[in-house]
């Protein structure tokens, strides 16, 4: 007999397991070979290792394997991309080499759309610089006044001028 949770499906077993996930993390990668922008952020000589990364993690995020948390822990995703630059240069750069991996698994739309709309989600979300590196202008000036008298100092004005 069976359960009605056991004809339910796992998105990861939907898309295709694991072969599909190998498939995108090597098509993306691919692409990232050959990016002038991208590359230079993966200081591995050999992109394998950020594949395999990218595979398990995408693997247990959609249902699969749980061997990504096993072996590096919680994803982290911001905290592991921290030290490399993410402006939206990078962030397009990205999404086109993801786009072209996703397109290659020739989903059906109602499993393509989910994907895509994570990853962009994903991609927007681990953008680290401002959009504008000019920084804002404030015209603004206003005095600070120290009231402490406990030591019977008089206290200290500090005039300050954010323009």
């Amino acid at each position: 007999m069976t359960s009605q949770h056991d004809d339910q499906v796992t998105f990861y077993e939907a898309v295709g397991g694991e072969e599909a996930f190998t498939r995108l993390a090597r098509r993306f990668y691919e692409g990232v070979a050959a990016d002038p922008v991208l590359r230079p952020m993966y200081p591995e000589a050999d992109l394998g290792p950020a594949e395999e990364r990218l595979r398990l993690f995408l693997m247990q995020y959609w249902g699969g394997p749980s061997t990504y948390s096993e072996r590096r822990g919680h994803p982290r995703l911001r905290m592991r991309h921290f030290p490399y630059r993410i402006g939206a240069e990078e962030r397009d750069r990205w999404l086109t080499h993801m786009r072209a991996a996703v397109d290659d698994l020739d989903l059906p739309p109602h499993l393509e759309q989910p994907l895509w709309e994570y990853l962009v989600r994903a991609a927007y979300g681990l953008v680290n610089v401002p959009e504008d590196a000019e920084p804002p202008v404030i015209n603004r000036s206003f005095t600070i006044t120290s009231r402490d008298r406990r030591d019977g100092d008089e206290g200290e004005t500090i005039r300050v001028s954010l323009s």
